[in-house]
């Protein structure tokens, strides 16, 4: 069983990268893990740099960084290009097309585009439920360690505005990997382990 998940989360700033990360933590939280949450940005804050680093684990988290992340979300070509090297051969990369335009095909992990800004335009004409599809793509890709219905909730909970628009949002995105899942797209996507609670 692993013990312990890594994910990096990076872009820039107004994109909602650390709510992500917090979302993410809090359902681990639920599922009675333990969490870290690290977040980093530019001085610019708006349209910054900004990262956040969140470790699942089944036992005491002895460092919070992200050294090796079984999942990086690349929301730019700049997270993209900085962290790319970062995440493992049995690692995911899933980047928004949208802003990473140029994908290295050298890198030995799996790399899928997640269009969340083109379906946050198409379902809801606004980017803003980006967020939230990402959210519910990560939901599935983490479903052995995270149960949907906890991730939702806990989006439901930090974002209190919009309920039913992110709620709608978030299931766009769980259903777009599943579709992905189902077309075998995405062999061994989620794995089969999950993480065990003592």
């Amino acid at each position: 069983m692993k013990d312990r998940i890594e994910i990096v989360a990076s872009g820039f700033g107004g994109q909602g990268v650390v709510r992500l990360g917090q979302i993410l933590g809090e359902a681990g939280v639920k599922e009675g893990l333990r969490v870290t949450m690290l977040k980093s940005h530019g001085t610019e804050m708006r349209g910054g740099y900004v990262r956040s680093q969140v470790v699942l684990a089944k036992k005491v988290v002895d460092s919070p960084m992200c050294e090796s992340p079984d999942y990086f979300i690349a929301l730019t070509s700049a997270a993209y290009n900085r962290f790319k090297h970062t995440v493992p051969e049995d690692g995911l990369i899933l980047y928004d097309p949208a802003f990473v335009e140029e994908i290295d095909n050298t890198l030995p992990c799996k790399q899928k585009p997640l269009p969340a800004k083109q379906l946050a335009m198409d379902h809801f004409g606004k980017v803003i439920f980006s967020n939230s599809i990402a959210l519910g793509a990560m939901a599935k890709i983490l479903e052995n360690y995270l149960k949907k219905e906890i991730v939702l909730e806990s989006i439901l909970e930090i974002l209190p505005k919009f309920k039913q628009e992110n709620e709608a949002a978030f299931n766009v995105g769980f259903d777009y990997i599943a579709s992905l899942t189902r077309a075998n797209s995405m062999t061994a996507l989620t794995g089969d382990e999950r993480l065990v609670v003592d």
